[in-house]
Protein backbone atom coordinates (compact mmCIF):
# COMPACT_ATOMS: atom_id res chain seq x y z
CA UNK A 1 0.00 0.00 0.00
CA UNK A 2 2.78 2.21 0.72
CA UNK A 3 4.45 1.74 -2.07
CA UNK A 4 1.51 2.06 -4.45
CA UNK A 5 1.15 5.98 -2.42
CA UNK A 6 4.97 6.25 -4.04
CA UNK A 7 3.74 5.76 -7.35
CA UNK A 8 2.14 8.76 -7.40
CA UNK A 9 5.72 11.02 -7.22
CA UNK A 10 8.15 8.01 -8.77
CA UNK A 11 8.38 5.44 -10.96
CA UNK A 12 8.64 1.28 -9.64
CA UNK A 13 12.35 0.95 -9.98
CA UNK A 14 13.28 4.67 -8.43
CA UNK A 15 10.81 3.98 -5.94
CA UNK A 16 12.32 0.44 -5.13
CA UNK A 17 15.29 1.36 -5.75
CA UNK A 18 15.65 4.59 -2.90
CA UNK A 19 13.77 2.14 -0.76
CA UNK A 20 16.74 -0.50 -0.53
CA UNK A 21 19.16 2.27 0.14
CA UNK A 22 17.72 3.08 3.17
CA UNK A 23 17.58 -0.43 4.22
CA UNK A 24 21.07 -0.93 3.56
CA UNK A 25 21.59 2.06 5.42
CA UNK A 26 19.56 0.74 8.50
CA UNK A 27 21.19 -2.54 8.18
CA UNK A 28 24.61 -1.34 8.28
CA UNK A 29 23.43 1.06 11.00
CA UNK A 30 22.52 -2.09 13.27
CA UNK A 31 25.73 -3.74 12.05
CA UNK A 32 27.93 -0.67 13.67
CA UNK A 33 25.61 -0.97 17.09
CA UNK A 34 26.29 -4.56 17.77
CA UNK A 35 29.80 -4.66 16.28
CA UNK A 36 29.16 -7.32 13.53
CA UNK A 37 31.14 -6.50 11.14
CA UNK A 38 33.91 -8.94 11.40
CA UNK A 39 30.80 -11.19 9.97
CA UNK A 40 31.74 -9.73 6.51
CA UNK A 41 35.08 -11.78 6.46
CA UNK A 42 33.07 -15.25 6.39
CA UNK A 43 33.39 -16.33 2.77
CA UNK A 44 31.46 -19.63 3.30
CA UNK A 45 28.13 -17.59 3.48
CA UNK A 46 29.26 -15.45 0.84
CA UNK A 47 27.65 -17.65 -1.99
CA UNK A 48 24.55 -17.74 -0.31
CA UNK A 49 24.14 -14.60 0.40
CA UNK A 50 24.70 -13.87 -3.46
CA UNK A 51 21.76 -16.21 -4.92
CA UNK A 52 19.74 -14.74 -2.05
CA UNK A 53 20.53 -11.73 -3.48
CA UNK A 54 19.02 -12.79 -7.09
CA UNK A 55 16.27 -14.48 -6.55
CA UNK A 56 15.00 -11.77 -3.66
CA UNK A 57 16.71 -8.61 -3.94
CA UNK A 58 16.64 -8.17 -7.10
CA UNK A 59 14.03 -10.38 -9.30
CA UNK A 60 11.41 -10.67 -6.45
CA UNK A 61 11.43 -7.49 -4.99
CA UNK A 62 11.73 -5.95 -9.15
CA UNK A 63 8.43 -8.28 -10.20
CA UNK A 64 6.47 -7.29 -6.96
CA UNK A 65 7.42 -3.26 -7.38
CA UNK A 66 5.88 -3.14 -11.29
CA UNK A 67 3.05 -5.48 -10.21
CA UNK A 68 1.71 -3.19 -7.68
CA UNK A 69 1.96 -0.57 -10.55
CA UNK A 70 -0.83 -2.97 -12.09
CA UNK A 71 -2.66 -4.21 -9.77
CA UNK A 72 -4.32 -3.10 -6.37
CA UNK A 73 -2.61 -3.40 -3.11
CA UNK A 74 -5.53 -6.31 -1.87
CA UNK A 75 -4.91 -8.30 -5.21
CA UNK A 76 -1.03 -7.98 -4.40
CA UNK A 77 -1.29 -9.10 -1.04
CA UNK A 78 -3.93 -12.58 -1.83
CA UNK A 79 -1.46 -13.09 -4.63
CA UNK A 80 1.08 -13.31 -2.54
CA UNK A 81 0.34 -15.90 -0.24
CA UNK A 82 0.25 -18.08 -2.97
CA UNK A 83 3.94 -18.76 -1.88
CA UNK A 84 2.77 -21.29 0.52
CA UNK A 85 1.84 -23.43 -1.67
CA UNK A 86 5.26 -23.28 -3.82
CA UNK A 87 7.08 -23.03 -0.78
CA UNK A 88 5.54 -26.50 -0.02
CA UNK A 89 6.31 -27.93 -3.26
CA UNK A 90 9.87 -26.70 -2.93
CA UNK A 91 11.02 -27.62 0.73
CA UNK A 92 8.21 -30.77 1.74
CA UNK A 93 8.16 -32.10 -1.64
CA UNK A 94 11.61 -31.84 -3.45
CA UNK A 95 14.00 -31.02 -0.84
CA UNK A 96 11.57 -33.69 1.78
CA UNK A 97 11.70 -31.31 5.09
CA UNK A 98 9.63 -32.32 7.57
CA UNK A 99 5.92 -30.84 8.01
CA UNK A 100 3.37 -32.04 10.14
CA UNK A 101 -0.15 -32.78 8.85
CA UNK A 102 -1.60 -30.30 11.18
CA UNK A 103 0.76 -27.71 9.02
CA UNK A 104 -0.46 -29.13 5.81
CA UNK A 105 -4.06 -28.30 6.58
CA UNK A 106 -3.60 -25.26 7.77
CA UNK A 107 -1.18 -24.22 4.85
CA UNK A 108 -4.27 -25.93 2.52
CA UNK A 109 -6.36 -23.70 4.40
CA UNK A 110 -4.85 -20.37 3.61
CA UNK A 111 -4.82 -21.02 0.16
CA UNK A 112 -8.86 -21.83 0.08
CA UNK A 113 -8.69 -18.30 1.63
CA UNK A 114 -6.47 -17.57 -1.27
CA UNK A 115 -8.62 -18.80 -4.27
CA UNK A 116 -11.64 -17.47 -2.63
CA UNK A 117 -10.79 -14.00 -3.40
CA UNK A 118 -8.86 -14.59 -6.80
CA UNK A 119 -11.74 -16.86 -8.10
CA UNK A 120 -13.75 -13.88 -9.73
CA UNK A 121 -11.56 -13.23 -11.35
CA UNK A 122 -9.70 -16.53 -12.71
CA UNK A 123 -10.85 -15.26 -16.64
CA UNK A 124 -9.07 -12.02 -16.20
CA UNK A 125 -5.94 -11.72 -14.02
CA UNK A 126 -3.84 -8.52 -15.05
CA UNK A 127 -0.50 -8.31 -15.80
CA UNK A 128 0.46 -6.58 -12.23
CA UNK A 129 -1.73 -10.35 -10.97
CA UNK A 130 1.14 -12.25 -13.38
CA UNK A 131 3.92 -10.40 -11.86
CA UNK A 132 3.07 -10.64 -8.46
CA UNK A 133 2.46 -14.69 -8.97
CA UNK A 134 6.13 -15.07 -10.98
CA UNK A 135 7.85 -13.39 -7.93
CA UNK A 136 5.60 -15.65 -5.14
CA UNK A 137 7.05 -18.55 -7.49
CA UNK A 138 10.50 -17.27 -7.04
CA UNK A 139 11.00 -16.17 -3.12
CA UNK A 140 11.11 -19.86 -2.08
CA UNK A 141 14.43 -20.31 -3.79
CA UNK A 142 15.74 -17.27 -2.06
CA UNK A 143 14.42 -18.06 1.04
CA UNK A 144 16.37 -21.18 0.93
CA UNK A 145 19.61 -19.38 0.49
CA UNK A 146 18.84 -16.87 3.06
CA UNK A 147 18.20 -19.98 5.63
CA UNK A 148 21.50 -21.40 4.96
CA UNK A 149 23.40 -18.04 5.16
CA UNK A 150 21.60 -17.46 8.75
CA UNK A 151 23.29 -20.82 9.95
CA UNK A 152 26.77 -18.25 9.77
CA UNK A 153 26.09 -15.07 10.36
CA UNK A 154 23.46 -12.79 11.39
CA UNK A 155 20.20 -11.42 9.61
CA UNK A 156 21.33 -7.78 9.93
CA UNK A 157 24.70 -8.93 7.66
CA UNK A 158 22.68 -11.15 4.95
CA UNK A 159 20.56 -7.89 4.61
CA UNK A 160 23.04 -5.35 4.57
CA UNK A 161 25.14 -7.25 1.56
CA UNK A 162 21.53 -7.87 -0.47
CA UNK A 163 20.10 -4.31 0.28
CA UNK A 164 24.26 -2.88 -0.85
CA UNK A 165 24.28 -4.98 -4.00
CA UNK A 166 20.88 -4.56 -5.09
CA UNK A 167 20.50 -0.76 -4.68
CA UNK A 168 23.70 0.14 -7.76
CA UNK A 169 21.60 -2.81 -10.05
CA UNK A 170 18.00 -1.41 -9.65
CA UNK A 171 18.75 2.09 -9.79
CA UNK A 172 21.21 1.72 -13.37
CA UNK A 173 18.30 -0.18 -14.97
CA UNK A 174 15.93 2.71 -14.05
CA UNK A 175 18.30 4.88 -15.96
CA UNK A 176 18.81 2.21 -18.80
CA UNK A 177 14.72 2.25 -19.05
CA UNK A 178 15.02 5.71 -18.63
CA UNK A 179 12.44 6.06 -15.67
CA UNK A 180 12.45 9.96 -15.15
CA UNK A 181 12.08 11.64 -11.71
CA UNK A 182 12.94 15.24 -10.08
CA UNK A 183 14.11 16.11 -6.67
CA UNK A 184 11.26 17.61 -6.18
CA UNK A 185 9.46 14.32 -6.52
CA UNK A 186 11.69 12.68 -4.23
CA UNK A 187 11.29 15.29 -1.29
CA UNK A 188 7.68 14.76 -1.81
CA UNK A 189 7.82 11.21 -1.49
CA UNK A 190 10.52 11.15 0.53
CA UNK A 191 8.00 10.13 3.85
CA UNK A 192 6.77 7.09 2.04
CA UNK A 193 10.45 6.06 0.98
CA UNK A 194 11.70 6.09 4.34
CA UNK A 195 8.52 4.00 5.66
CA UNK A 196 9.30 1.41 2.81
CA UNK A 197 12.88 1.35 3.09
CA UNK A 198 13.21 1.42 7.13
CA UNK A 199 10.20 -0.58 8.32
CA UNK A 200 8.62 -2.50 5.12
CA UNK A 201 12.24 -3.54 3.56
CA UNK A 202 14.29 -2.96 6.84
CA UNK A 203 13.06 -4.14 10.11
CA UNK A 204 10.16 -6.55 8.83
CA UNK A 205 13.01 -8.45 6.99
CA UNK A 206 14.99 -8.76 9.97
CA UNK A 207 12.26 -10.28 11.49
CA UNK A 208 11.25 -12.77 8.45
CA UNK A 209 14.98 -13.63 8.06
CA UNK A 210 14.88 -14.36 11.96
CA UNK A 211 12.00 -16.40 11.83
CA UNK A 212 12.57 -18.68 8.96
CA UNK A 213 15.74 -19.62 11.15
CA UNK A 214 13.72 -20.94 13.73
CA UNK A 215 10.08 -22.63 11.81
CA UNK A 216 9.92 -23.46 8.57
CA UNK A 217 9.39 -21.35 5.95
CA UNK A 218 6.54 -22.90 4.43
CA UNK A 219 5.01 -22.07 7.81
CA UNK A 220 6.35 -18.72 8.10
CA UNK A 221 4.31 -18.45 5.20
CA UNK A 222 1.71 -19.50 6.08
CA UNK A 223 1.58 -17.43 9.01
CA UNK A 224 2.23 -14.40 7.12
CA UNK A 225 -1.29 -15.08 5.56
CA UNK A 226 -2.40 -12.81 8.02
CA UNK A 227 -1.44 -9.78 5.97
CA UNK A 228 -4.15 -10.03 3.28
CA UNK A 229 -6.64 -9.28 5.51
CA UNK A 230 -4.94 -6.45 6.71
CA UNK A 231 -3.95 -5.32 3.40
CA UNK A 232 -7.78 -5.22 2.74
CA UNK A 233 -8.69 -3.30 5.97
CA UNK A 234 -5.89 -0.25 5.62
CA UNK A 235 -6.75 -0.18 1.54
CA UNK A 236 -10.02 0.53 2.50
CA UNK A 237 -9.36 3.08 5.08
CA UNK A 238 -6.35 5.07 3.45
CA UNK A 239 -6.77 4.30 -0.18
CA UNK A 240 -10.47 3.59 -0.01
CA UNK A 241 -10.65 0.35 -2.08
CA UNK A 242 -13.73 -1.17 -0.73
CA UNK A 243 -12.91 -5.02 -0.25
CA UNK A 244 -15.47 -7.18 -2.36
CA UNK A 245 -17.50 -9.75 -0.58
CA UNK A 246 -15.32 -12.71 -2.00
CA UNK A 247 -11.78 -10.84 -0.75
CA UNK A 248 -14.20 -10.59 3.18
CA UNK A 249 -14.94 -14.37 2.70
CA UNK A 250 -11.41 -15.18 2.15
CA UNK A 251 -10.65 -14.17 6.25
CA UNK A 252 -12.63 -16.90 7.26
CA UNK A 253 -10.06 -19.71 6.05
CA UNK A 254 -6.86 -17.74 6.70
CA UNK A 255 -7.81 -16.98 10.43
CA UNK A 256 -8.55 -20.87 10.73
CA UNK A 257 -5.09 -21.57 8.78
CA UNK A 258 -3.22 -19.43 10.95
CA UNK A 259 -5.11 -21.68 14.09
CA UNK A 260 -4.06 -24.50 12.99
CA UNK A 261 -0.18 -24.11 12.36
CA UNK A 262 0.42 -22.17 15.43
CA UNK A 263 -0.23 -25.18 17.85
CA UNK A 264 1.73 -27.99 16.55
CA UNK A 265 4.78 -28.88 17.51
CA UNK A 266 7.19 -31.43 15.91
CA UNK A 267 7.28 -34.80 17.81
CA UNK A 268 9.96 -35.92 19.92
CA UNK A 269 11.18 -32.12 20.37
CA UNK A 270 9.74 -28.89 22.50
CA UNK A 271 10.57 -26.69 19.59
CA UNK A 272 7.68 -25.05 17.23
CA UNK A 273 8.34 -26.57 13.20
Amino acid sequence: MITILSYGFLPPLISFGWSTLFAALLFGGVLTLTHRWGEIRNRSSLRDILWATLFLGILYYGLVFFGLRYTSAGNASLIAATEVCFSFIFFHVWRKDFISPKHILGAIFMLIGVFIVLYPNTTKLHLGDLLILMATIIAPFGNYFQQRARERVSSEMILFVRSAISTPIVLILACLLREKFSIADLKTSAALILINGLLLMGFSKILWVEGIHRISVTKSNALASIAPPLTLLFAWLILHNIPTLFQLLSIVPILFGMALLSMNKRPGTGHLT
